[in-house]
């Protein structure tokens, strides 16, 4: 396998502190949700960081495949994503996500097959797949 990109990025504090990539495009201060027992801050938290990293991920995905089926994706088509932390009887912690997608004035038949087919390809899914429940919906 080739790598073709890593990014690298530090942490400090945890969900509580602060983090920073290597090159220094993204620095961002954490904070803990109340309904997690923190202090619900003015800072961003893995989950949301991972639905914005997945939902662009998959977008890019979602475009391939349809320049690949000669498929005009209409102004205003977009991806919206929900990360939910999940806990489970056992105690251990897991991750829900759903992907909606939008595409105005797209067929929903042609939209959920785009969804589906960016799902085999998107790296994000390909790495969480049999480990987090993606649910896949348009609009």
């Amino acid at each position: 396998m080739q790598t073709i990109y890593t990014a690298q990025a530090k942490v400090e504090g945890g969900r509580a502190g602060k983090g920073r990539t290597s090159d220094g495009r993204l620095e961002v201060t954490l904070s803990t949700p109340k309904t997690l027992g923190g202090d619900d801050g003015p800072g961003t938290n893995p989950e949301q960081l991972f639905a914005v990293g997945y939902a662009s991920c998959f977008e890019s995905a979602l475009r391939m495949v349809a320049r690949g089926q000669k498929i005009a994706l209409p102004p205003g088509s977009g991806i919206e994503s929900a990360v939910a932390l999940q806990k489970e009887e056992s105690g251990a912690f897991r991750l829900g996500v759903e992907l909606k997608g939008t595409f105005p004035g797209l067929p929903r038949e042609q939209g959920e097959k785009l969804m589906r087919d960016a799902h085999q390809v998107c790296p994000y899914s390909n790495a969480t797949r049999g480990n987090v429940d993606v649910k896949l919906s348009v609009a």
